[in-house]
């Protein structure tokens, strides 16, 4: 009997010990690059608004814990979530294998596929044949850059990386690009509901492995605390209806939520 209580003493203060090392979150800091409307951007009165930024938000509320927006350049959120300028990334940073060797993730947030962006009557498609000598940009640090370097030039398309998609557009816009490559959603609900898009069309979906659907909050390797609090947080989106509502709000019957 006395060891059994000596046993039970022990695995008390094993728990108590792991209750103190788990770290509680008052605050929870975001990675963005607002220039991805719908997802995420910046209003005329520079705040940040998009579906990202309102599930993230939402998230914060659910765990009734201060939300913190930073600022970054895309190809910048990893470096900076490692070096520990912020605890997670919101910014429709898409689930891969070799992000996966980086940093972890939470729960899925949404799914999309990736498509094209070019002139109407261009005679483009989403078949890289059609591309073969054109100039086609895209955002550093994307899983769109990865196939463009792997796929597009080396079937000889002319790729061209930028900072932000802001600037993507801008050049498809003023003629030095043929096609930018995306978020297909992020191409018909951001850039083709602007005026800067008049004139311009979205391909079918592009057909890879190298560029999955999902994405989820980017979080730093090991963090298993933030990863349960985060996907805590997201299942009850789900449960309380809140999810739905924000995806009605920015994309009205559409789906994006896989369940996988």
């Amino acid at each position: 009997m006395k060891k059994a209580l000596l046993t039970l003493s022990a695995l008390a203060l094993c728990m108590a010990a792991g209750s103190a090392l788990a770290k509680e979150y008052k605050e929870l800091r975001f990675g963005v690059d607002p220039s991805y409307a719908p997802f995420e951007s910046k209003a005329a009165d520079g705040s940040l608004v998009g579906f990202d930024i309102d599930l993230g938000n939402a998230i914060c509320a659910e765990l009734k814990v201060k939300c913190k927006w930073v600022e970054s350049d895309f190809d910048g959120m990893i470096p900076g979530l490692n070096a520990n300028k912020f605890d997670g990334v919101i910014s429709s940073m898409t689930v891969t294998p070799a992000r996966e060797k980086a940093i972890d993730f939470s729960s899925e947030l949404f799914s999309g596929p990736t498509a094209y962006v070019f002139k109407k009557g261009s005679g483009l498609s989403d078949d890289v044949a059609s591309l073969k000598g054109k100039a086609v940009g895209y955002e550093q640090g994307t899983i769109q850059e990865a196939y463009a370097k792997a796929v597009l030039e080396k079937a000889g398309v002319k790729i061209q990386a930028y900072a932000n998609q802001d600037q993507v557009y801008a050049d498809l816009k003023n003629g030095r690009l043929d096609a930018s490559i995306q978020d297909m959603l992020q191409a018909e609900l951001g850039f083709l509901k602007s005026p800067d898009g008049a004139g311009y069309e979205v391909s079918k979906p592009v057909d890879s492995e190298l560029l999955p659907a999902k994405t989820a909050v980017g979080i730093k390797k090991g963090n298993k605390d933030l990863k349960a609090l985060l996907d805590k947080g997201i299942k009850a989106l789900h449960d309380d209806g809140k999810y739905a509502e924000i995806q009605k709000k920015h994309f009205g019957d559409l789906n994006l939520y896989s369940g996988k």
